[in-house]
């Protein structure tokens, strides 16, 4: 998988980090209150997953929009896939303690569908954001982002989990040590 000396024993535990890491950004962006989307203007309408916001310093006039259908969709793709991504998590342990390849695979397709639903639940609400609420210029937040960067995470360890059952043994220490140098 990578060559010029990576030992696969020691960085096999980085995968299941990640993971650890797409959870943590998942977390913040399904939990942010300050909102996905912002007004560029005044600073005078923010939108959260959960509800959206118009007014101004300490007067805020919020609502909720969990009465959208398309809002009550992102909310419950988002939680399913955060569900989902500590299922993987968890398989991924169990996967890198034991180097099974059924585990790891297993893992990759949880992931695949993981990066389904989300990507489904982050397209979906721009959307329909601009579609029904939209009334100038707005901006997408950090919150936001990181929904998307647990996406990309999950992208990147599910392309990982599907290539590591192919080097099983360097896993376990039993491979054979390539050199980048040999004397003659």
């Amino acid at each position: 998988m990578f060559r010029c000396g990576i030992a696969y024993p020691r960085c096999r535990w980085i995968m299941p980090l990640l993971l650890l890491f797409a959870i943590i950004f998942d977390i913040i962006a399904i939990a942010a209150t300050s909102g996905w989307v912002e007004d560029e203007n005044a600073k005078s309408h923010y939108a959260s997953m959960w509800e959206e916001c118009r007014g101004r310093n300490d007067q805020w006039d919020c609502r909720s929009l969990m009465e959208f259908s398309w809002a009550q969709a992102v909310a419950a793709l988002m939680i399913i896939g955060l569900l989902i991504l500590i299922l993987a998590f968890i398989v991924s342990i169990l996967a890198m303690c034991k180097i099974t390849p059924s585990l790891m695979t297993l893992t990759a397709v949880l992931l695949i569908i993981v990066v389904i639903i989300q990507i489904i639940a982050l397209i979906i609400y721009p959307v329909k954001f601009n579609e029904l609420i939209f009334e100038g210029n707005y901006y997408y937040t950090w919150a936001y982002g990181f929904g998307w960067g647990a996406t990309i995470i999950s992208i990147g360890c599910a392309i990982l989990f599907c290539c590591l059952p192919a080097y099983e043994d360097h896993l376990q220490g039993n491979g054979k040590v390539k050199y980048i140098y040999s004397s003659a």
